[in-house]
């Protein structure tokens, strides 16, 4: 993601903010799973390189959206076909059968990690 100006997790926001821009710092850091401290390091970090943009409610001073700038908007094709070229090689040697377990097992540890899951 680096020939796209990304790293880290900043490419796990962008995403987020690709599905539905205007999120709030707390809700993000929920979704890619990651701490205040960090998600507030990200967004930092993606607000310097002029792809997000923080913006105060009128109605609520102390909450703020992150919104996408036309520059991180302009990055969604780019880094999308980067990260399907990712998943295509990193599952290129596996059967379908494989592929399929593997996504089965990533799912359940996904669920055990966010808690939607008891361990069995």
């Amino acid at each position: 993601m680096e020939t796209v100006g990304l790293h880290g997790g900043q490419v796990f926001v962008m995403m987020e903010l690709w599905k539905q821009d205007g999120q709030r710092q707390v809700d993000l850091a929920a979704k890619i799973g990651v701490s205040t401290p960090t998600i507030n390091k990200i967004i930092l970090g993606l607000v310097n390189g002029s792809l997000v943009q923080r913006v105060r409610l009128e109605n609520d001073a102390r909450s703020t959206r992150i919104f996408l700038t036309d520059v991180g908007t302009s990055l969604k094709e780019p880094v999308e076909a980067q990260w399907h070229e990712l998943e295509e090689n990193t599952v290129s040697g596996l059967t379908e059968a494989e592929r399929l377990i593997l996504f089965e097992l990533l799912q359940k540890m996904k669920n055990l990690y966010s808690g939607t899951e008891e361990v069995e």
